[in-house]
């Protein structure tokens, strides 16, 4: 039995309702191009095209689908323009299994690992600060001690914020002033995760991008600092993205992977848009899996990303 609780149908109607205005967008626009047609042929892959990019799967990922399809199609001889949909399903999870993307139940974390360690960066804005929340709240409910540590000294609204989460989900906090060394922040709540025996450590970092070698040095400063109390620390690096931004995330994606070893992704805001094809596209493009989406504003709305399920309720039952 995994950590967290596995699939089930709540969360599937759930998922459902979050991505409701994808698919909606890539449904209608998939049924207006075959009404008619008979197979699958140029045409109407061109078409396909067109929607995959619209959807925000990005050109390259949607180039690597379409080539997958016309493969099918050219050693099928014939496929009918019906079987567009099933195969269309088929190709981009086989695609998100071969980047290790998602999941097929549930998924723990190593029993070895004590704190273990997760480093969450992204920019501002984001919604980093809710996941970090959302996130503790996941590990708390399945039997974890949880403690966050408040890295992003240099708004006073970020560590206020995760003050806020950290006392509705009832668990500490270790912060500093604004303006304190983020290191010496994740040095202090490692340090007390240590003494205490906790579990889990969520540490937040600052959300800037306008200096790729600051940011760099920042992080790359703050891991060392970890690394002195826990030698393999972070064992996780979560980057947060915003789903709805669209292209603007597949940059933001870039800078963050030139600037650290980031080894985790979370997709959030995925319920207010019609771009739910980026995290399809983000996922293949940088081979960082997918691990949590952001589907609601509710304590509950970060779903563990199950790829199956993903697909499925982006392309319709």
């Amino acid at each position: 039995m995994g950590l967290f609780s596995a699939f089930n149908r709540s969360k599937k109607e759930k998922l459902n309702e979050g991505l409701s205005k994808t698919k909606e967008s890539v449904l209608q626009k998939i049924t207006r191009m075959v009404v008619g047609k008979s197979k699958v042929d140029e045409d109407l892959l061109d078409e396909l095209e067109e929607v995959l990019i619209s959807s925000d799967v990005g050109v390259a990922t949607t180039i690597k689908i379409i080539e997958r399809i016309e493969a099918r199609v050219s050693r099928d001889k014939y496929v009918s323009a019906s079987e567009l949909d099933r195969i269309l399903r088929e190709e981009i999870k086989d695609l998100l299994k071969e980047n290790r993307n998602g999941i097929d139940g549930d998924f723990d974390i190593p029993e070895k690992a004590k704190p273990y360690v997760i480093m969450v960066v992204g920019v501002n804005g984001v919604g980093k600060t809710t996941t970090i929340g959302k996130l503790a709240h996941k590990f708390k409910s399945a039997g974890k001690s949880v403690l966050l540590g408040a890295g992003d000294t240099f708004r006073a609204a970020a560590i206020d914020q995760l003050e806020i989460w950290a006392d509705r989900v009832g668990i500490d906090l270790i912060k500093q002033k604004m303006g304190a060394d983020p290191a010496s922040v994740a040095f202090d709540t490692i340090s007390s995760a240590k003494a205490n025996n906790i579990d889990v450590v969520i540490i937040d970092t600052a959300g800037r991008l306008h200096n790729k070698t600051n940011l760099m040095n920042e992080l790359t400063k703050i891991k060392n600092v970890m690394r002195k109390i826990v030698p393999d620390a972070p064992h996780e690096v979560l980057l947060v993205l915003d789903g709805s931004t669209g292209q603007n995330a597949f940059e933001q994606a870039k800078q963050f992977t030139l600037a650290t070893e980031v080894n985790a992704l979370a997709v959030t805001k995925l319920d207010g848009t019609a771009k739910g094809g980026v995290v399809i596209g983000i996922s293949d493009q940088f081979k960082i899996p997918v691990k949590y989406i952001g589907i609601g504003e509710g304590i509950e709305d970060l779903q563990v990303f199950d790829r199956e399920a993903f697909v499925d309720s982006l392309f319709g039952e």
